[in-house]
């Protein structure tokens, strides 16, 4: 779905954009299955080593890893995107609605870069509310690149599998910083506390489906789940085919190209391959920019 031109002009303004009903739920639903599918299998494998003793096979799909991660916070372990490589999640980073959207911010020849994630958020009851991979400080996207990519434009893509509300942990955004912050390692990845802008945050609630796109500068944050239900999304970036990604370490692919569609990458199972050879090789390199 391209984007109005009110939606493009936002987005350069204010450094981000709320962008409702995106996707579809029958985009979606393939991803949701087998996220379904990895629980399901996890679970078993939890209950066989003793970790849990209920696998809540039950509970509905905003519940369920809730319910797991009481028993045994590592239930995401091998869940991320680069570790899990499902064939379904590897299609929707090809998903047309979408890349519609990003190219009327960066232009025709697209490129999936290799920061992606997905994040099962439980309830503030079971993980806390301090920072950590589910409840993140202020940073912005360009700290967790390496500074080659300060000059790409990188979009990133929040996409809510389920509804993201201030009570169940949306994010919060500053708009309009213009540059690059210090960061440093303070409770995760964070700016650095006296370069931390004194502007108002806006919380940025979006429904199932929908998206906010921030510019690479756009401090944010995540706030704790206070709800009883997970807060599944999405977190993909794209950029201009041709420019560095900021972690030449992991595999980059062509996602769309107007002028030359044969660059594409439609192999699954070169993703795959890619990624398990980055992962092997990559070992313990500093992809954050901290001091």
């Amino acid at each position: 779905m391209k984007l109005s031109d009110d939606q493009i002009q936002a987005f350069q303004s204010d450094g981000y954009l709320v962008a409702e009903n995106m996707v579809t739920d029958a985009d979606m639903a393939p991803v949701i299955a087998e996220y379904e599918t990895w629980i399901d299998r996890r679970a078993e494998a939890l209950l066989a080593e003793g970790k849990i003793t209920d696998p809540a096979a039950d509970q509905p799909f905003g519940q369920r890893f809730a319910a797991l991660y009481a028993q045994a916070p590592d239930i995401g372990d091998g869940m991320d995107i680069m570790a899990m490589r499902g064939p379904a999640m590897f299609a929707f980073l090809h998903n047309s609605t979408l890349l519609d959207a990003v190219e009327s911010l960066i232009g025709p020849e697209i490129t999936c870069n290799p920061i992606h994630h997905v994040r099962a958020k439980p309830p503030a009851a079971f993980s806390g509310t301090g920072a950590g991979f589910y409840n993140v400080p202020w940073h912005q996207d360009a700290g967790v690149t390496w500074a080659e990519a300060d000059e790409s434009d990188i979009v990133t893509c929040w996409l809510a599998l389920v509804d993201a509300t201030v009570e169940n942990g949306c994010m919060e955004v500053m708009p309009r910083v213009p540059h690059f912050l210090e960061h440093v390692a303070e409770g995760g990845t964070t700016i650095r506390p006296d370069l931390l802008p004194e502007i108002s945050p806006r919380p940025v609630p979006v429904r199932k489906g929908g998206i906010v796109f921030m510019h690479r500068w756009t401090p944010h944050r995540s706030t704790p789940n206070f709800s009883a239900e997970v807060r599944w999304s999405l977190d993909l970036r794209y950029q201009k085919t041709g420019t560095p990604t900021g972690r030449p370490f992991h595999p980059e692919f062509v996602v769309r190209s107007r002028s030359h569609p044969e660059t594409q990458m439609s192999d699954y199972a070169e993703w795959c391959q890619l990624w398990t050879q980055a992962l092997e090789s990559a070992g313990k390199v500093q992809a954050h920019r901290i001091k």
